[in-house]
């Protein structure tokens, strides 16, 4: 399969982003996607939120927004993987083109807009995945948002707890989308205290009660992260990640690419969301487990997270650069880094570089 990759590539890479996109989510549901091979290293066994996870490498939402390729995705050695942005009803998202690639700097700029067929489609689907028994196969976080005309934001997130916490084995409220107009503002203390109310009521209705996270900027002071982290830790919920896209835009970008509003991801975000993991890992101070996420590529990339505070790290924009081989190669390459420092567990190894 990772032959096929090979051969698939060129092609891939003349059609638009979004077109390719879809190209993969296709062949995926086909069944052409490699599956990988053997049990993970036990080196890179994490538990966390009394889940066991065979290895801390998780696909980011966005890759897949309407849980239609979970398993396919955990088969190519995810440890978990995360579904969404899914808001309460479909949405076609902004309009296109809305995603430019960034070749020379591993990067992707995109303004998708929270496109994706809404609460109900979703939860057919993964209801109909766990009928088939395929949820054993791993993991499943699924990412929540608010529909771009809605009037109560907050009750849009509640929805989407009550619909797929029987279905979630964590939920993420995402507030951190630079696509949704007013989305990002909801990160400020007062708003966010009255969402996570409301997020941590609506779990409270049902008798599943996953873990809940709240996923947010690489964009936020270090005055706003102080306010995300206090209200965070007074909330009940369970964790952070930490980042989305940015809206910055670092020196040496194509100046026709530059100016293209959106979130730019890969590898020019793996600093700055490093240095905001490393700045919340120290605000929080162990009370709360973070998810790093942003420009990871590599083992080292990956390592270079937990090492600053994350207990899991996902990733998405490399896969679209360096194929599906690419997790196995993390992992490989994490395992080693790993045991070299002398740390027997990830968990060992979260926040070393803060000690």
């Amino acid at each position: 399969m990772s032959r096929l990759f090979a051969l698939a590539a060129p092609v891939l890479k003349a059609l638009p982003p979004e077109m390719a996109h879809r190209a993969t989510i296709t062949a995926l549901k086909l069944g052409l996607g490699p599956v990988a091979g053997g049990p993970d290293d036990p080196v890179l066994a994490v538990t966390l939120w009394g889940r066991d996870f065979a290895n801390p490498i998780g696909l980011a939402a966005g890759f897949d927004k309407d849980a239609e390729v979970v398993d396919p995705m955990l088969r190519l050695g995810f440890g978990f993987v995360e579904i969404g942005s899914v808001t309460p009803r479909a949405q076609p998202g902004n309009p296109r083109p809305r995603a430019f690639r960034l070749p020379d700097q591993q990067a992707l700029i995109n303004r998708y807009g929270f496109n994706n067929r809404g609460h109900a489609a979703a939860v057919a689907r993964l209801e109909a995945r766990r009928l088939n028994g395929a949820a054993a196969l791993g993991l499943l976080g699924i990412n929540v948002g608010r529909n771009k005309d809605s009037r109560d934001p907050d009750a849009d997130y509640a929805a989407g707890i009550r619909a797929f916490a029987r279905l979630a084995d964590y939920l993420v409220v995402n507030i951190s989308s630079p696509n949704t107009p007013g989305l990002r503002a909801m990160q400020s203390r007062e708003p966010l205290q009255r969402l996570l109310a409301a997020a941590t009521a609506a779990r409270a209705d049902g008798t599943a009660r996953p873990p809940i996270l709240v996923k947010i900027a690489p964009d936020l002071t270090p005055e706003d992260l102080e306010d995300v982290a206090e209200v965070a830790l007074a909330s009940g919920i369970d964790g952070l990640i930490v980042s989305n896209t940015t809206i910055a835009r670092p020196a040496g970008l194509p100046p026709d690419l530059a100016g293209e509003p959106g979130g730019l991801s890969g590898k020019p975000l793996m600093q700055p969301s490093t240095a905001v993991l490393r700045r919340m890992a120290k605000l929080v101070a162990g009370r709360l487990p973070l998810v790093g996420v942003g420009g990871v590529a590599s083992g080292a990339d990956a390592y270079a997270k937990i090492r600053a505070g994350a207990s899991l790290v996902q990733l998405y924009t490399a896969l679209a650069y360096r194929g599906p081989g690419l997790v196995g190669e993390i992992k490989r390459d994490l395992a080693g880094r790993l045991r070299a420092d002398g740390f027997r567990s990830v968990a060992e190894a979260v926040g070393a570089d803060l000690r």
